[in-house]
C-alpha cells in the first residue's frame, strides 16, 4: 500500500529535575549543597533513508515520543540525558507544523531535529554563593516540544511521466526500467506512483510514473490531485500522448493546463513530448500528430515518436532526457551555491527573547515573554525560595515595576505561562 501523507503527534523528552541535597559525611563539618542537575530530554530527529518509499508505517504508529531526562542526584550527579528518538522517513519527505514546512529531507542520511527535548533543571549546588551558603532551590526540568506534525512525501525523481490515462506511461516505464507496474488496456490502471531506474550510456535516470491525469485534476477530479505533488521535484517532465488520439493537441493542452493550475512553476519545467504506440501507424499519420502537438507546444519543444513494445525511438529519447536532466541539475546546483553566498542577517533575536508584556485580564495580571516564561517553567513552585528567586528575576527585568504601575498589589495573582504566584514575596515562617 502506498501512503504519501500522514499526521503524527510528536513529543520530545522532558528535562530531568534538579536535586536538593547537602553533603553528609563523617568528619566533614557543615557539608555544602551537592544536588546535581537534571539530564536533558531526548530530541525527536527525522532521518531520510533510501530504504523506504512510503509513509505507511506512520498510519499505525501516529505517536512519536523521545525519552525523558533523569533527575539529578546527590554528590553533584547529573541525571542521564534522555535517549533521542531517530525516526526513519523516505527521501523527499516534508515535515510541516501548523502548515509551515520545518524540514525537507531530500538526501539519504540527511537529518533534522524536529522537536527539541527540554533542558534539565539546575540542582541546588548550582545556586551556592558567598551570600547563599545553604540554598534550598532546585529547578524543574523543562518540558520537551510537543505538537502535531503533517508528513508529506514528494517522490524524488529525475524524470516525471505525465499524460492522460492509458497514454502508455506504465508500459514505457516497464520497458526502459526495472519497475514492474500493473499494465492493462483501460484507464487508471496505475493507482499509485511507480519508480524505476533507466540506464543509458552508463548514466542512471530515476523515472516516476504518476497516475493518469484528467481535466480538473488540480481541483480534485480523478486521481491527479493526490499525486501531482510527486512531479514537483522532478528535473524534467516527459509528457506522453497516445498517437491514436483523435486530438493529440487537445490532449497536450489538457495536461499543461492542469500542471499550470497546480503550480505555475511546474508548467514551466523542462519538458519533452513523446507520442506513444506508433508501431501500428503509418509514418504520415505519426508526422501529422507530431505537427499538431508542435503547433500548441512552446517553441523548440522536442517531440519524439516511440513504441515501447517495439523498442522504437527509446534510446534517442533516453539520451535526450539524460541531457535535460544534467542541465537541470547543474542549474539547481548553481542556484544553491548562489543562495549560499548571500549572508543571512538576524536582527533583534536577543531583544525579542528578553522582551515581555503585562496584560490585565480581570483580576489576574498575565506576564508573557519567551525568557520569563522559560524561568517560570523551570521554577519549582513548591519551594518558597524558588518562587522568591523568580520574583527577583522579574524585578531585575523590570516586570515588577510594570505590575505595580498597572495596579498590582499585595495578593494580586500573577500568571506566567501555566503557573501563578502572588506579587508579595512569600517568607518562610
Amino acid at each position: 500500500m502506498f501512503v504519501d501523507t500522514a499526521t503524527v503527534t510528536i513529543q520530545a523528552g522532558k528535562g530531568g529535575d534538579g536535586a536538593v541535597s547537602f553533603r553528609h559525611e563523617i568528619y566533614v563539618d557543615k557539608g555544602g549543597p551537592d544536588g546535581g542537575d537534571g539530564g536533558k530530554g531526548g530530541d525527536v530527529i527525522f532521518e531520510a533513508t533510501e530504504n523506504l518509499n512510503t509513509l505507511l508505517d506512520f498510519r499505525y504508529k501516529p505517536e512519536l515520543k523521545a525519552k525523558n531526562g533523569q533527575n539529578g542526584a546527590k554528590a553533584r550527579r547529573t541525571g542521564k540525558s534522555g535517549e533521542d528518538l531517530i525516526v526513519k522517513v523516505p527521501m523527499g519527505t516534508l515535515i510541516k507544523r501548523d502548515g509551515k514546512v520545518i524540514a525537507d529531507l531530500t538526501h539519504h542520511g540527511q537529518r533534522a531535529v524536529i522537536a527539541r527535548g527540554g533542558e534539565g533543571g539546575f540542582g541546588n549546588a548550582h545556586f551556592k554563593s558567598s551570600v547563599r551558603q545553604t540554598p534550598r532551590i532546585a529547578e524543574r526540568g523543562e518540558p520537551g516540544e510537543s505538537f502535531e506534525a503533517e508528513l508529506e512525501l514528494k517522490l524524488l525523481a529525475d524524470v516525471g511521466l505525465v499524460g492522460l490515462p492509458n497514454a502508455g506511461k506504465s508500459t514505457f516505464l516497464s520497458v526502459v526500467t526495472n519497475a514492474r507496474p500493473e499494465i492493462a488496456n483501460y484507464a487508471f490502471t496505475t493507482l499509485t506512483p511507480n519508480l524505476g531506474v533507466a540506464t543509458i550510456d552508463r548514466t542512471d535516470l530515476l523515472i516516476a510514473d504518476i497516475p493518469g491525469l484528467i481535466e480538473g485534476a488540480a481541483e480534485g477530479k480523478g486521481l491527479g490531485d493526490q499525486f501531482l505533488r510527486h512531479v514537483e521535484r522532478t528535473a524534467v517532465l516527459l509528457h506522453l500522448i497516445d498517437a491514436y488520439s483523435n486530438d493529440a493537441a487537445a490532449d497536450y493542452r489538457t495536461i499543461k493546463d492542469e500542471l499550470a493550475k497546480y503550480s505555475e512553476e511546474l508548467s514551466l519545467r523542462p519538458e519533452i513530448v513523446a507520442l506513444t504506440k506508433i508501431e501500428g501507424l503509418d509514418e504520415d499519420i505519426v508526422n501529422m500528430q507530431i505537427d499538431a502537438v508542435k503547433k500548441v507546444a512552446p517553441k523548440r519543444t522536442d517531440v519524439y515518436a516511440i513504441s515501447s513494445t517495439a523498442g522504437i525511438g527509446l534510446k534517442e529519447l533516453l539520451r535526450k532526457l539524460k541531457k535535460y536532466v544534467e542541465d537541470a541539475r547543474a542549474k539547481e546546483t548553481q542556484e544553491i551555491e548562489t543562495k549560499a553566498d548571500v549572508p543571512v542577517l538576524t536582527i533583534g533575536s536577543r531583544q525579542q527573547e528578553s522582551s515581555w508584556t503585562v496584560t490585565k485580564k480581570g483580576d489576574v495580571f498575565v506576564v508573557s515573554g519567551e525568557k520569563i516564561e522559560k524561568f517560570a517553567r523551570r521554577t519549582n513552585f513548591d519551594q518558597f525560595e524558588g518562587v522568591n528567586r523568580l520574583r527577583d528575576i522579574m524585578k531585575k527585568m523590570g516586570i515588577m515595576h510594570e505590575l505595580t504601575r498597572q495596579g498590582a498589589v499585595g495578593e494580586s495573582i500573577i500568571r506566567i505561562g501555566d503557573e501563578e504566584l502572588t506579587l508579595y514575596e512569600q517568607r518562610e515562617d
